[in-house]
């Protein structure tokens, strides 16, 4: 077997002198669900304290929409808060900035690893929320978002791709979705701070000067402009925007200096030819002695996959410059038809997770609340609060439910529960938006459903889009792969947070919210014409999953690999 120049270096005898016959290597056994979970502490652990790059996400999803909605931050940036379009720019600088992060993290983080690239992804963090947070200037301001959300973008590549390389598959979906509940909890504590600092002196820039601002509800509202003294706010403080602004750089100085002591992934130590330390963290991952069956299968397993693939590219790269061997797996996604199928579903599923419109409603809840009859000040930041309870409460479902029920049952339940509750609300808005103080129970109900929305959102979408694009892809295609379909989920964040105050304000008759429920159709038809089931596939099977048969030639190479690294028949198989 040639392995080519830039393979790992050749795998030994040794690796399977002692296992003896095939019959004695077993597949990683176990349960799925919360038990399984307790039965992989470690790797618990490590999932949980790698998941704050997803709670910086969602903290700073929550913090942006309320800190619109503070005087304060209007009296020291009057056009942002005056114009809806300059509104949405503020809110997708930083999603534009994290659709090119994602996009060109791939190579980096293959070049340096999963566990570096969070580290320096981290620092790039720290700069970008510094920036926003002494922010005297719309510059700085703009530039502090675009320079954080290139570190999120990449963050949101790496830490699902890392954490599907470190789970065993009986608890990869419950893992990976831990991922969405540490940023339905970032969103949750965003709330809940900036309506705790929002009283910062009081919930008003000046109480003796009264509103001359449009009229919502039949009220005026804050004029940012007009209703500002000449020297600044007399109550409320510039620290009730600044402070929640500044305290995420807190858990993100905790993932940085944390990440230095957790395992590297073992499969992107066999990628590099670092194979004796893959298997002590494959060990270490799963408790268990290196020479235990389960691990040296899983081990074998892996460098099997890593070897076929290193052997793969240098059939394909043969004679290529080094523009077209760095555009190899781009094209090699879009090849064939099992691999562009693997490319769409990952794509579509981030693509529908935003246009269902969760994101927009995180973004501007405190504006939808005030909308729906609540008072924009106080009342509809509470509400704001609550509906990030909901929506970490119920993203736990996923995470018992992923790997028992399966993905399939829940994106098609979801997408029922999310069409039916944004159809009541555009419907009530259409009956009775004109006049809400007069109709104060149907604004009651209709804030009912976008928590009844949120709830189907919240176990179905909002985990499974990470889950999904994290665990169907080859090795040799994993982090490129994964650089696209997260790329996608942030064009469409960006373009959902650039339209949304748009939208909010102009369309009529609840017209926003059945533009959300069509896409929740369209998800519905998607997941169950088009999007396999993969619950409980080890990520070297998924092949099979979606068809993705080798040629004889290339299936007889796989097959040799496995024969020489001491792999059962049933491993052939899955090949």
């Amino acid at each position: 077997m040639s392995l080519g120049n830039d393979a790992p270096s050749a795998f030994s005898k040794e690796d399977v002198k002692h296992i003896g016959h095939h019959h004695v290597l077993e597949p990683v056994e176990g349960s799925s669900g919360v038990r399984g979970l307790f039965e992989s502490p470690f790797v618990l652990g490590v999932t949980v304290f790698a998941t704050l790059g997803g709670f910086l996400f969602g903290y700073d999803q929550g913090v942006v929409g309320n800190v619109l909605a503070i005087e304060s931050f209007g009296a020291s940036f009057p056009e942002v808060y005056m114009d809806a379009s300059l509104k949405g720019w503020f809110v997708s600088t930083l999603l534009l900035a994290a659709w090119l992060g994602s996009l060109i993290n791939g190579p980096i983080c293959d070049k340096i690893g999963r566990k570096y690239n969070i580290i320096c992804n981290v620092v790039v963090f720290l700069l970008g929320s510094a920036l926003q947070t002494g922010a005297t200037s719309q510059g700085f301001l703009f530039g502090g978002r675009a320079v954080a959300g290139l570190s999120v973008g990449a963050l949101t590549h790496v830490v699902p791709m890392y954490l599907a390389e470190i789970s065993p598959p009986n608890i990869r979906g419950s893992l990976v979705s831990l991922q969405q509940l540490s940023i339905t909890l970032g969103i949750l504590f965003s709330y809940w701070i900036a309506y705790g600092t929002s009283h910062i002196g009081g919930t008003r820039c000046a109480p003796e000067v009264p509103y001359t601002g449009a009229l919502l509800n039949g009220r005026p509202t804050f004029d940012a402009y007009n209703d500002v003294p000449s020297g600044g706010c007399t109550a409320q403080s510039p620290a009730s925007w600044r402070i929640p602004v500044g305290l995420q750089m807190f858990p993100a100085l905790v993932l940085g200096i944390g990440m230095f002591f957790l395992p590297y992934s073992p499969r992107w130590l066999v990628e590099v030819g670092r194979e004796d330390e893959a298997l002590a963290v494959l060990s270490q991952l799963r408790r268990k002695p290196a020479d235990a069956s389960s691990v040296r299968f899983e081990y074998l397993e892996v460098k099997a996959e890593v070897y076929f693939t290193h052997e793969t590219r240098v059939i394909q790269y043969e004679g290529l410059g080094g523009f077209r061997r760095a555009m190899q797996p781009y094209i090699a996604l879009v090849s064939t038809w099992p691999k562009f199928k693997r490319l769409a579903v990952g794509c579509l599923v981030m693509f529908y997770q935003q246009f269902i419109g969760c994101n927009a409603i995180i973004y501007y809840a405190p504006t939808i609340f005030g909308q729906l009859g609540l008072d924009p000040n106080t009342t509809s930041l509470l509400a704001t609060g609550v509906y990030g309870i909901v929506n970490s409460v119920f993203t736990l479902p996923a995470v018992i439910w992923l790997d028992t029920v399966g993905r399939r049952p829940l994106l098609m339940s979801g997408a029922v529960g999310c069409f039916i509750s944004l159809i009541i609300v555009g419907s009530l808005i259409a009956a009775y938006g004109d006049n809400w103080p007069a109709h104060a129970v149907a604004g009651r109900v209709a804030i009912a459903f976008v928590y009844i929305y949120d709830v189907n959102f919240s176990y179905s979408w909002a985990p499974i889009g990470w889950v999904l694009p994290s665990e169907i892809f080859p090795l040799a295609l994993r982090s490129t792969a994964i650089s696209i379909t997260t790329s996608c989920t942030w064009m469409a964040n960006f373009v959902i947070g650039l339209v949304s105050p748009l939208m909010l304000e102009n369309l009529e008759s609840g017209g926003t919210y059945y533009f959300f429920a069509a896409f929740a159709v369209l998800g519905f038809l998607t997941t169950f014409f088009f999007i396999p089931e993969t619950r409980g596939v080890t990520l070297e099977e998924m092949d099979a999953a979606f068809g993705d048969n080798t040629s004889d030639r290339e299936r007889e190479r796989m097959a040799s690999i496995c024969r020489d690294l001491g792999l059962p028949e049933r491993a052939l198989q899955a090949a």
